[in-house]
């Protein structure tokens, strides 16, 4: 049974970031960006041990996956799956996500 996919406000806002920011130079780079980092979310209800443990939280229920240069940061839960941050990889990890 999938798991009910839930967007933190943090990484709602983190996106559309991303998203205004890319824009800026092409709307259309904007666009796949986004798309792809929300097909990338959506596999991960049926599939949530997809990603790698978060090396910097060694804790096997905070995960990440990668779409372009950004670490997209969620934590596994019994019944959901909580999308914690959109990060670009160059970015240093915001150590109050830890779990």
């Amino acid at each position: 049974m999938a798991r009910l996919i839930v967007w933190s406000q943090r990484a709602t806002d983190e996106l559309e970031e991303i998203a205004q920011f890319i824009a800026l130079d092409s709307e259309h780079y904007s666009k796949a960006v986004v798309r792809t980092i929300l097909r990338k979310t959506r596999r991960l209800g049926d599939f949530p041990y997809i990603g790698r443990v978060v090396p910097e939280f060694e804790d096997d229920s905070m995960r990440e996956i990668f779409a372009y240069n950004y670490r997209i940061l969620y934590k596994i839960k019994p019944d959901e799956i909580d999308i914690a941050a959109i990060i670009h990889g160059r970015r240093l990890l915001d150590l109050s996500l830890r779990p």
